[in-house]
């Protein structure tokens, strides 16, 4: 059931964001976890160990606690590319038909974006910046319970339009069945990407992070995860690189009068249904809206296979709150910062000028966010639990990095040189003053 608030409701309930650095652990995970390490830990404590011992032990210790968190007994992690090839010969002709369209939109859609390197002259000197792509980098793929090709669309695609020219993939496998799903394995034949591992957890973090004797150390990792993941991203950032820390994730639909409420009722149901801690938020004016949407939901849900799943969901973190006008729905959603905002109403276009804190604007009934999830062409990776208020979408400039450039002429150093030795003895640094005094005479 999806419940109906107030605006003073949703501020003290579905509308608080919690602090970024705590993260919400049942008692089964915290019972899991002292039975695995022996002892009362908390998930932070219990991925520090896991880094620790990766980075201590390598390849032994990656092959551990795999087997002891995925029941997972492999010689070697990195999947043969004989079984990449065959997998993208086994999917259907639809499903390759549908990773063919997609991987051709996102890549579209990323090509262009603005990426150039430049230069100016300064005086008798250029000045400017290199745009370089970064050399290695990590894909986590979230895989354990449910296989994601379209995050290796997503992320990868990206990842070539910047000019990657390493790219590593880690998915963990299929606790079932000890494999990666075949489709998730022809998504990367597809991109042409050979370097592919069935190794998932903090673990496959840690690989990742500081290198194995069989896996090198990548320059930056990307991709969402579950809770062990995201702690360890956290944990190796300063030794590597990461996009951000994934929250679960969220949707908020602003809608009014105009709103079909089957389909809004569906986009709030697509969005739940990921997990337990999923937000799917309905903004609106209209409690006849409203009410017709909780309808739609109640009907809907029985027949979905995550029903249990959406139930804990909605009754969770979700919601239909109740607003002054549209406009008071677009203030609750800046302030809220949602990954994805679908704006369902009347005129759209106009609404969209009013937003200004949000992973994704999805303009329109027709612009549904599932959509934005496989094909229209922004990745799908975006700022989640209120970071859209100041971080991005994934996309190329996550993939590469700038190099200054500095070329002056000796005219140009011996005039500048005079000021920067001022500066220098300003701070007390009399060594960098020096060195200036030396070039202002030459």
């Amino acid at each position: 059931m999806l419940n109906i608030y107030s605006i003073e409701q949703a501020k003290q309930g579905i509308l608080k964001r919690q602090p970024p650095d705590e993260f919400p652990v049942s008692k089964s995970v915290l019972d899991g976890i002292a039975k695995l390490f022996g002892e009362p830990l908390t998930p932070e404590q219990a991925v520090t160990r896991i880094l620790i011992d990766v980075r201590k032990r390598g390849d032994s210790a990656l092959k551990e606690w795999s087997q002891r968190l995925d029941n997972l007994s492999a010689a070697s992690f990195r999947v043969p590319p004989e079984k990449l090839a065959q997998a993208l010969k086994s999917i259907s002709a639809g499903e390759r038909a549908a990773l063919e369209i997609s991987a051709e939109r996102v890549r579209r859609f990323h090509n262009r974006q603005p990426l150039n390197s430049w230069m100016m002259q300064e005086g008798d000197g250029t000045l400017g910046q290199f745009i370089r792509p970064i050399r290695r980098v990590g894909l986590y793929v979230p895989g354990g319970t449910a296989p994601l090709p379209s995050t290796v669309m997503m992320s990868a695609v990206p990842a070539q339009v910047a000019g990657v020219k390493e790219i590593v993939v880690a998915v963990p496998p299929n606790r079932a069945t000890g494999e990666v799903a075949n489709i998730t394995l022809a998504a990367c034949a597809l991109l042409g990407i050979e370097e592919v591992y069935a190794l998932g957890g903090a673990q496959a973090i840690a690989a990742l992070a500081y290198g194995t004797e069989s896996i090198r150390a990548v320059d930056k990792i990307f991709g969402p995860g579950n809770l062990f993941v995201t702690l360890a991203k956290r944990q190796v950032f300063g030794v590597v690189g990461i996009d951000g820390l994934a929250g679960p994730t969220e949707t908020v639909v602003i809608a009014d009068d105009s709103a079909s409420p089957g389909w809004v009722a569906a986009d709030l149901l697509a969005q739940a249904e990921h997990d337990v801690l999923a937000s799917a938020i309905l903004l609106t004016p209209s409690r006849k809206l409203a009410e017709a949407v909780q309808v739609e939901i109640a009907r809907r849900i029985e027949n979905l296979p995550r029903a249990e799943i959406l139930a804990q969901s909605l009754s969770n973190r979700s919601g239909a709150v109740i607003t002054r006008d549209v406009f008071e729905a677009a203030d609750l959603s800046n302030a809220y910062a949602p990954e994805h905002l679908c704006l369902s109403v009347s005129e759209p276009w106009a609404l969209s000028e009013k937003i200004h804190a949000a992973g994704g604007v999805f303009i329109g009934e027709h612009s549904f966010e599932a959509l934005g999830d496989y094909n229209a062409g922004p990745s799908h990776v975006m700022p989640t639990n209120g970071t859209a208020r100041f971080a991005s979408p994934l996309n190329v400039w996550d993939f590469v990095h700038i190099v200054s450039l500095v070329a002056l002429s000796r005219e140009s150093a011996s005039e500048l040189s005079k000021h920067a030795a001022v500066l220098a003895r300003a701070e007390g640094l009399e060594a960098h003053a020096q060195a200036a005094d030396e070039r202002s005479s030459a």
